[in-house]
């Protein structure tokens, strides 16, 4: 599937993050990567959807914020929750930033990108903080790259992994280094990774 129609499918089903029936995680995991920060101003929530809740942390941290998504009725509704922060709609593969980042989140967002497309949008990711700047970030808890197409939120939905040692080696080459690293749903295979740019 492409971005767009990854969109699309979150288009039909937004309404079941303005108000989701099970706690949504990231909250203590965000809260364990900002520790790794000296600077605190400019910060950049992809795949930002329209519950908020990790833009809030992040205002309430002294951010400013902005979020970027693909979806666009989660734009629609992001605007209209968070009228401070500025929401972009757009193809994060497609995206240029634009400024640097002290802090880059990627919860639960960009393993949809296509896997073709997964390092230069982990590039993008990286050279879009500032030295010293944390991205935190879920993937596939696998050894080996792959993609999955189901619909187990009823639309069509897409997902890839490049695989525990891919990423690391290329968070590396891309400048950063890992600081954390956790099987944080085990035994779902469902891994964040928190980095920060030399």
């Amino acid at each position: 599937m492409t971005p767009d129609e990854v969109g699309r499918s979150y288009d039909a089903i937004a309404h079941l993050w303005e108000a989701p029936r099970h706690p949504l995680s990231g909250i203590p995991q965000h809260q364990r990567a900002l520790q790794f920060l000296k600077t605190r101003q400019f910060a950049l929530d992809v795949g930002c959807g329209c519950n908020g809740r990790i833009v809030e942390l992040l205002q309430a941290q002294g951010f400013r914020v902005e979020g970027v998504d693909v979806s666009e009725r989660m734009v629609e509704l992001a605007r209209e929750r968070h009228p401070g922060a500025r929401i972009h709609r757009a193809d994060i593969c497609r995206w240029e930033f634009p400024r640097q980042y002290d802090f880059v989140s990627g919860w639960d967002s960009i393993w949809h990108v296509p896997l073709a497309e997964q390092a230069g949008v982990l590039r993008k990711l990286c050279g879009g903080l500032n030295p010293g700047g944390v991205l935190i970030f879920t993937t596939g808890g696998t050894d080996e790259p792959g993609e999955v197409r189901d619909a187990h939120m009823g639309p069509p939905m897409y997902t890839a992994t490049l695989g525990i040692p891919q990423t690391l080696s290329l968070l590396t080459q891309f400048g950063c280094i890992c600081r954390h690293l956790e099987y944080d749903q085990f035994p779902e295979l469902h891994v964040y990774v928190i980095a920060q740019k030399l």
